[in-house]
This record gives C-alpha cells, sequence and structure tokens, in this order.
C-alpha cells in the first residue's frame, strides 16, 4: 500500500497513517522539535544521550561541501529542545557525527567526519560539554561518515571510515587516541555510507559498504586478524547506494542488507547459511531518490521497519509484515524537501522510537511517533 494525505500540520508537513499491518501510526512534529535554521545544510542527525540525564539529545551535523557549525540541542525530557550549542569552535564540512565512549571513561564522545578537512575527536567532560582532542591521522579526505564499532574485539571502539573516490580505512582505538590508518578495499572506492555486523556468524564484525559512481556494492569479511581481503558482492552491481543498513527483515536468524538507492527502487537482500545475498526485493519509488535509511520498529510488532529519506519527494517509514517482503508505506515530510539523514530514537519517553530527519537547505526536525487515532 501506499497512502499519503494531504492534510497540513504545523509546519507544511505531510503525513498519513499506517494500516493494519501494526498498530496504526503517525508521525506528528511540532514547533519545540524543530532543529537549527532553513539554511542549514545537514547531511545527517545522531540521536544519543550526551549530557547524563536519561533522555535523547541530537547532535546534528552541517555543511557537506561548505563550512557551517555543528551543533547540540539538549532535550528537556518530553521531547522538547529548548537548548542548542556549538559542537567545537570551528566551522567545517561536516558530514556525520557518530558518538561512543571513545576514552573509556563512561560518557558519549564523539567524532565529525568532514569533507577535504580533518575528521575531528571531540572528548566528552560528561556534561555533554566536548572538546577538541586530535584527529583521525593526518589525512585529508573526501569523508563520507564514520562508523565506531569494535573490530578487534579488544573493548574499545574503533573508526572505520568511508571515502568517495578515495581509499576507505580503518583507526584502531588505542584509548581515546587512534592508530595509524589501515586501507580497506579499493584505492578509488566510492563509499558513501557503511554498516558494520558479523554477517556470516564467526563471532567478528564484517564492513557492508553502500558504494556510488556505478561501483557494486561489497560485504568485506573480518577474517578476525582485520583482515579484510575476502568480499561478496551484493545487489545489480551498478546501483547508485547512498545509505545501507543490516537487520534480520524476516525473522529467520540471518541479517538482511535494506539500501537507499538514487535513480531506482530500494532493496532489501536477504542473507541465508551460505552467506550469498541472491536478488532480493524491492521498495519505494521506481526512479526514486533516496539519500537515507533506518531500520528499526516503529509500531513495536516484533519485526523491523524501515524508515527512508528522499530528496524532491516526501519521506517515508515502511511497515514490515514480518515478511521482510511486504511493506505499507507512510509517507510524510514536504513534497520538495532535501531529505539527507534519517534517524531513530525515543525523545518523549513513551516507549515508541520518534523519528529524526536531516534536510541539507531545509529545518531538520523530529516527528514523534504515536497512535493514528490520538493525533
Amino acid at each position: 500500500m501506499n497512502r499519503i494525505c494531504t492534510s497540513l500540520l504545523l509546519v507544511g508537513l505531510i503525513l498519513a497513517p499506517s494500516s493494519a499491518l501494526g498498530q496504526e501510526r503517525s508521525f506528528i512534529v511540532g514547533s519545540r522539535s524543530m532543529l537549527g535554521v532553513g539554511t542549514d545544510l545537514s547531511p545527517s542527525l545522531t540521536f544519543a544521550d550526551v549530557d547524563g540525564d536519561g533522555d535523547l539529545d541530537v547532535l546534528v551535523a552541517n555543511g557537506r561541501h561548505w563550512p557551517q557549525q555543528n551543533e547540540i540541542f539538549l532535550n528537556s525530557g518530553k521531547g522538547r529542545f529548548m537548548q542548542r550549542y556549538p559542537l567545537g569552535e570551528v566551522s567545517r564540512t561536516s558530514y556525520s557525527i557518530p558518538v561512543a565512549d571513545l576514552d573509556g571513561d563512561g560518557d558519549l564522545d564523539a567524532i565529525v567526519a568532514n569533507d577535504m578537512a580533518p575528521n575531528v575527536i571531540y572528548l566528552n567532560d560528561g556534561s555533554g560539554q566536548f572538546s577538541e582532542a586530535g584527529t583521525l591521522g593526518p589525512e585529508v579526505e573526501s569523508t563520507r561518515d564514520v562508523i565506531l564499532a569494535d573490530l578487534n574485539g579488544d573493548g574499545l571502539p574503533d573508526a572505520i571510515v568511508t571515502n568517495r573516490g578515495m581509499e576507505n580505512g580503518i583507526y584502531l582505538n588505542e584509548g581515546g587516541t587512534f592508530g595509524p590508518k589501515r586501507g580497506f578495499g579499493s584505492k578509488d572506492d566510492s563509499t558513501i555510507s557503511l554498516s558494520v555486523a558479523d554477517m556470516n556468524a564467526d563471532g567478528w564484525p564484517d564492513l557492508i559498504l553502500a558504494n556510488r559512481d556505478g561501483q557494486p556494492n561489497f560485504v568485506y569479511l573480518n577474517d578476525g586478524s582485520m583482515g579484510f581481503e575476502q568480499r561478496i558482492s551484493y545487489g545489480s552491481g551498478s546501483d547508485e547506494t547512498r545509505s545501507v543498513a543490516v537487520a534480520d527483515m524476516d525473522g529467520d536468524g540471518y541479517l538482511d542488507i535494506i539500501t537507499a538507492n538514487i535513480g531506482e527502487q530500494n532493496g532489501v537482500y536477504f542473507g541465508n547459511a551460505s552467506g550469498a545475498f541472491g536478488k532480493g526485493v524491492t521498495f519505494g519509488a521506481e526512479e526514486g531518490a533516496s539519500y537515507a535509511v533506518s531500520v528499526i520498529d516503529l509500531d513495536l510488532d516484533g519485526d523491523m521497519d524501515v524508515i527512508i529519506g528522499n530528496v524532491r519527494a516526501p519521506n517515508a517509514a515502511f511497515f514490515n509484515d514480518g515478511s521482510g517482503r511486504n511493506f505499507d508505506q507512510v509517507a510524510f515530510g514536504m513534497e520538495d524537501g532535501i531529505s539527507y539523514g534519517v534517524g531513530a530514537g525515543d525523545v518523549n519517553g513513551d516507549g515508541y522510537p520518534d523519528v529524526g530527519i536531516a534536510n541539507s537547505n531545509g529545518l531538520n526536525f523530529i516527528l514523534i511517533n504515536r497512535s493514528a487515532s490520538n493525533q
């Protein structure tokens, strides 16, 4: 199903309720959950409790190719964001701000991924105040994302950097500082997004790449010694994939790959015991421009749903019927929006994950996930 309701909300957003696949849900935005200003060029946002008060705050990356100030928005505890302040003093060309406890002191630190500027480490003092603490190596590259995950099993989150048109890299965490770049993949990879998960159930996290510019998408398998020479392709071989996520969409115990694509439908590629990925299924617009994907159980029915951020089209939540093959589409957002990033997290404490949207050249906002009968 594909339903779009034309009723307008406070900021001209379009929403629609989900169908009977799960509980009927709607996504509502209000004036207290808009983040930033209309001139922000925001490719992503991150939900995280940076001040340690038990609710989810938001870090917004700004700039893309043009220097802008990144910002932190503090949650009042009810999904209202009444305070904001800059992350760092220097404006850069930022694409993403992943968070993790980098130095083992119990709070969440951050790394900012920048295009043709150093990727910067920020350490948290525990109250949500961050200080610049160096960079990921001396490299200045066309970075599109940084993922934080423990690749070598030492309990510390390592940094995996994706670059468009340059070699990707791994930086091992040495206790809040990072070792030199360890390249992986091809020298001219155009990797926009990456997920980390154990795809072959050998106990080691693997790398799932989303590539653009006509390059194939690959899963790079971790051999347990930080070697990523073995790779498995997925997709058509020439997809323009902008974002990738991993989840067990069909409940069979194997991890599947979900992609957001440009110029074609989005895809779900199902994992199996052989470790290969078949043709999969498609969803979304035939010639869409999907720039972001996030996977989470939006209606709490026990299966994983999909959130897609689109450019020049409404965004959408796709409610899974449990098979990973059939979805009920719920459209929301503006018809001409430019949504580069999506995220999800329960910001108001009602148990349901809410949806965050990062727009390039438009307001960012959080939509509250609520019952369609309680609009």
